[in-house]
């Protein structure tokens, strides 16, 4: 029995990619095709499964294409798990600063201040980011993890 083929076209529209994508992951190494119908890539299941394989890392795994090759050309599971745990690192990191942004948008959206520099809380934060650049000093503050501020010595009558 012949193995069914799958152009380039139907592979783009089957696993959302576009043509170009397809070709720049051919030339980079990613994917082979399997054979060519004129001048049409053909790609066979194989393909497709390491097609596939690399999605998982690119997308899935929120990899480089770069790291994705790498990860994929593994000569080990030693070499792939560092890999893994340094993305793992990065991903993280984001997901802890993206929770930190929807906190900050919870709290923004939840403020009844028709100007929200009149919020205890927003208004200490951006005044303290103010006085912290004009000091040259680096702004590390989270002022979602602090209670109500200080008074700040210049009144908000003076804006």
């Amino acid at each position: 029995m012949v193995e069914r083929l799958y152009s380039i076209s139907e592979v783009a529209r089957l696993f959302d990619l576009s043509v170009p994508a397809l070709r720049y992951y051919e030339e980079i190494g990613v994917i082979g095709s399997t054979s060519r119908k004129g001048r049409v890539r053909q790609y066979d299941r194989a393909a497709l499964e390491r097609l596939a394989y690399a999605q998982l890392w690119h997308q899935d795994g929120m990899m480089t294409l770069a790291d994705t090759l790498a990860a994929m050309r593994a000569g080990s599971a030693r070499d792939r798990h560092a890999r893994i745990a340094a993305q793992r690192e990065v991903v993280l990191e984001r997901l802890q600063a993206l929770q930190r942004a929807a906190a900050v948008l919870d709290h923004l959206l939840g403020c009844p201040q028709d100007d929200p520099l009149d919020c205890p809380v927003t208004g200490a934060y951006v005044r303290a980011r103010v006085d912290a650049a004009l000091a040259g000093l680096p702004f590390t503050d989270d002022f979602l993890l602090r209670g109500p501020p200080p008074a700040h010595p210049e009144d908000r009558t003076n804006r």
